[in-house]
């Protein structure tokens, strides 16, 4: 039986309709973990339908650091300005500019890097990496990993967030896509540091 109770809870934590939480619960037999998992399966095939959809309105989102020495623009869109006026898109875009000024990333997403910014990361860990006495294919997994952490080190998307090292900033978007319904992207931001 699916309560009140389970309803508010699990809306509490999740942003979900409630018709959704309870068609949620009822399948999960009252189980919210079950049902948390549902909610998130179902929300990753909406999402995945949503991300083609084109995003038309938006804000620029500023923060400035109280010590008025580092400031973030940030160009995010959606898909109508009733979402981009809500206090869910608007908190999401204040999130990613702390993200932004703690974390300094460089790119929005890695295809975003180019092949020879790469290529010169590739050539510093070859090097790093050629008298360690290692076999080929250890070195070739480390050099693997080793490209991987810069990419998520540099860009938005991929960075841990630093409110929750359980998601990344790709993981926040996708949470707040949820909740409002409709596709959101970053186009772009600046930071600035003195």
């Amino acid at each position: 039986m699916v309560s009140i109770e389970q309803i508010k809870q699990l809306r509490e934590e999740t942003g979900v309709a409630p018709t959704e939480i309870k068609k949620a619960l009822t399948e999960a037999n009252g189980d919210t973990e079950k049902a948390k998992e549902l909610l998130r399966i179902w929300g990753q095939k909406v999402l995945n339908k949503k991300t083609t959809r084109d995003v038309k309105a938006g804000i620029i989102e500023t923060y400035l650091h109280a010590n008025a020495q580092t400031g973030v623009l940030l160009d995010i869109r959606c898909e109508t300005d009733f979402v981009a006026k809500s206090p869910d898109f608007k908190s999401l875009a204040h999130e990613v500019c702390l993200q932004i000024v703690a974390m300094k990333p460089i790119y929005v997403k890695e295809e975003e890097i180019p092949e020879g910014f790469l290529d010169g990361e590739t050539k510093i860990y070859t090097e790093q990496l050629k008298d360690s006495g290692k076999p080929e294919n250890i070195v070739k997994q480390i050099l693997e990993g080793k490209l991987k952490k810069y990419k998520d080190e540099v860009c938005l998307m991929s960075q841990t967030w630093i409110k929750d090292d359980t998601k990344n900033v790709k993981n926040l978007i996708e949470d707040t896509v949820a909740k409002v319904g409709e596709n959101i992207e970053i186009k772009k931001f600046a930071r600035f540091e003195i």
